[in-house]
């Protein structure tokens, strides 16, 4: 029997695309697709273990079943792909498959329900008008369940070529789901290489919690966590969207972290990783939040003549914000500050920001300067522009490390290294090299403090900084200012005469046919 690859299973779930593709937006059709996807793999997980039992109990159905019931997902009959494939044509088919993944959530509480008590398929609803009049709505559902059929998509583990192949999958669809969907994709998902760049400048040790307290859709936190190299970490996360939320969660199925904890609430407003009544503590953090997010803190809830206050940054319990509190309309320190208070002793953090963190003035000018002066800046990095779905914007990255090993900082330009694509420029495996090596050197020792490497590195001193106002911006220290080539006068001199005789030229030329044109 030959093995199913990754390219055939992404052509495949590409194509159920198909069905919604041109009359419903991709940032909403991207939850059917990938809740099919999942209760997909589920099924077939399912059908490939109790192929095993029976194979090994000789046939006793009984048996087979009892031990079933101790394995990762328990699937109720009626929540079983092939029961909605073959209640295909059934007029209240969007209401069978809500019945379906309600079911599947019941039977396995454990794992599919927050702490929250919210069940991650919650937020979708297959019965719903945004898929269209009943005729057409019912018609769409029929051809998906179809396409998800299809002996191309048979997720049995025993048929595919590799353990991940399911997790890339789903990869692969949040990706193009992200290019196709615009501005709303920066919510969901943060391009790969940008994540693989992350993961390896904060490349955790054997044993390290890892977190990101705004995951999207996971696929950062999970980089993180293949670069540890082993099995041995623990995975967490936080999103504030309820349907992103979801997908996080699949996620972490998908590629097998079962362990992981994906909360859902606002980081700021209501932190959820907590040990007692203190925020937990991480090894590694990262995260790519939102850029410069309006109105990220203060809530005031009006009551007729009544104002109550549900949060105030200014007197956050935790007291993130002992630093200062960032601008209201700008939340990125917000984040920032929230990153650095949940880094253990020896913690890392990662984090993507637009470039006005590095140099804007007033509160952040101050929380910035904090930072510095207690020695958690280690790195500046700043990326192409229009790396990111959504936006043009180029960002940079800054790393925080509570284990520095001098006062320096390393700043990297790379923003003029990358492939340039049709709608998107990407960083090559090369780019990220070079930064990663760069990195590292300088972690290593290895790098004195001035240029590291013309038009591309500069090791500051904490001075320089200081002299400089605290001010991070990138051109400050990393000179790529390009000297013009000298103008050769007399060359250019000759050109203009030459230009001019051709014009002499051709003004006979034309005069000559214009009195042809007049005879």
């Amino acid at each position: 029997m030959t093995k199913i690859t990754q390219k055939d299973i992404n052509d495949a779930v590409w194509k159920a695309c198909d069905t919604f593709r041109g009359s419903i937006d991709p940032s909403v059709y991207k939850d059917y697709v990938l809740t099919m996807l999942f209760l997909k793999y589920l099924s077939d997980v399912h059908d490939d273990k109790m192929e095993g039992y029976l194979k090994k109990y000789n046939g006793n159905v009984e048996r087979a079943k009892r031990a079933m019931q101790h394995e990762r997902f328990i699937v109720p009959e009626h929540s079983h792909f092939k029961y909605l494939y073959d209640h295909r044509n059934e007029a209240n088919i969007g209401e069978l498959i809500n019945i379906a993944l309600t079911d599947l959530e019941e039977a396995n509480r454990e794992k599919l329900y927050s702490e929250d008590g919210a069940g991650i398929f919650q937020n979708i609803d297959f019965n719903s008008s945004k898929l269209g009049e009943p005729k057409d709505k019912n018609q769409r559902l029929k051809t998906l369940l179809i396409d998800f059929n299809s002996e191309k998509l048979d997720l049995r583990p025993s048929h595919l070529g590799g353990a991940d192949i399911i997790g890339g999958a789903y990869e692969f669809l949040i990706a193009n789901f992200a290019g196709d969907a615009g501005k709303k994709a920066g919510e969901f998902f943060t391009p790969a290489e940008v994540s693989t760049l992350l993961a390896k400048l904060t490349k955790s040790k054997p044993g390290s919690r890892i977190c990101d307290p705004t995951c999207g859709s996971g696929s950062l936190l999970i980089k993180a966590g293949m670069e540890v190299g082993s099995d041995n970490f623990s995975l967490y996360g936080q999103e504030a969207n309820g349907s992103t939320w979801a997908l996080a969660v699949m996620n972490m199925f998908l590629h097998g972290f079962d362990n992981a904890t994906i909360r859902w609430g606002d980081t700021i407003r209501n932190p959820k990783l907590k040990e007692g009544d203190a925020l937990m503590k991480f090894d590694t953090v990262v995260a790519n939040p939102p850029f410069s997010l309006d109105k990220w803190g203060k809530v005031e809830d009006k009551d007729g003549e009544k104002t109550t206050v549900s949060y105030d940054p200014e007197s956050d319990k935790y007291n993130r914000f002992w630093r200062g509190v960032p601008p209201k309309s700008k939340g990125d320190w917000a984040f920032i500050s929230h990153m650095i208070e949940t880094l253990n002793e020896q913690g890392k953090a990662g984090v993507v920001v637009p470039h006005g963190v590095l140099f804007r003035g007033s509160s952040e000018g101050k929380i910035r300067q904090k930072t510095i002066e207690e020695n958690l800046l280690e790195a500046v990095i700043g990326l192409p522009a229009n790396l990111f779905f959504g936006t043009g914007i180029p960002a940079a990255i800054m790393v925080f490390n509570k284990q520095k090993s001098s006062k320096h900082v390393l700043f990297i330009d790379a923003s003029k290294h990358y492939e340039s694509a049709k709608n998107q420029n990407k960083l090559r495996a090369s780019d990220i090299e070079h930064i990663v090596n760069t990195y590292r050197d300088f972690t290593a020792g290895k790098l004195k403090p001035g240029v590291a490497e013309e038009k591309y590195s500069y090791v500051a001193t904490f001075e320089e900084i200081q002299e400089n106002d605290f001010n991070l911006n990138i051109p400050r220290y990393v000179d790529t200012f390009e000297e013009e080539a000298e103008v050769d006068i007399a060359a250019v001199q000759k050109e203009i005469d030459s230009l001019v005789a051709e014009l002499k030229m051709v003004q006979q030329e034309m005069d000559k046919y214009l009195k042809e044109l007049l005879k």
